[in-house]
C-alpha cells in the first residue's frame, strides 16, 4: 500500500454507528467540522458553548467530542471537566487556536485526551478521530 493510499483511507471512514459532539462557536469552524466530518456518516450534534455541550452530552449518546477551548457561557476546559464527571471513559479531543506553551498541558490537566491546533489540517484531523473511534 502506498502512502497516498494509507493516507486516503483514513479520509474514508464510515462511523455510522457514532455520534460526535462537536463543541464550535464559530461558523467557519463549523463549516469546516460539517464538510469534513459529513463522509463519514456519524451524527453531528453541534454546541455552541460549553453550557448546551453538557446538556447536550446528558441527553445523548456520545462516542466522542470534539471541545473548543474558547467558548462563550463556559469554556472548554470547564465543560470538558463536566463531561469527564460524567464519564471519564469518553474521548475528548481539544481544538484551539491557542498553541502558547503549556496549552497542551493546560488541556490535558483539564481531562481532554488529545489536542488539535487550529488551522485544523483534514488528515490529522481524521487520524486523531480514527484512534478513538475506530477501537
Amino acid at each position: 500500500m502506498s502512502v497516498s493510499d494509507s493516507i486516503n483511507n483514513s479520509l474514508v471512514q464510515d462511523w455510522a454507528d457514532k455520534v460526535i459532539l462537536v463543541v464550535e462557536d464559530v461558523d467557519t469552524n463549523k463549516i469546516f467540522f460539517d464538510a469534513a466530518l459529513r463522509k463519514t456518516n456519524a451524527k453531528i450534534l453541534w454546541a455552541k458553548d460549553g453550557k448546551e455541550a453538557i446538556e447536550l452530552f446528558k441527553a445523548n449518546e456520545i462516542d466522542l467530542v470534539l471541545m473548543d477551548l474558547q467558548l462563550p457561557i463556559m469554556d472548554g476546559y470547564t465543560a470538558t471537566r463536566e463531561i469527564k464527571a460524567i464519564n471519564k471513559e469518553i474521548p475528548v479531543i481539544a481544538q484551539t487556536a491557542h498553541v502558547m506553551s503549556g496549552e497542551r498541558e493546560k488541556c490535558m490537566e483539564a481531562g481532554c485526551d488529545d489536542y488539535l491546533a487550529k488551522p485544523i489540517r483534514l488528515q490529522i484531523l481524521m487520524d486523531t478521530l480514527s484512534k478513538y473511534l475506530n477501537k
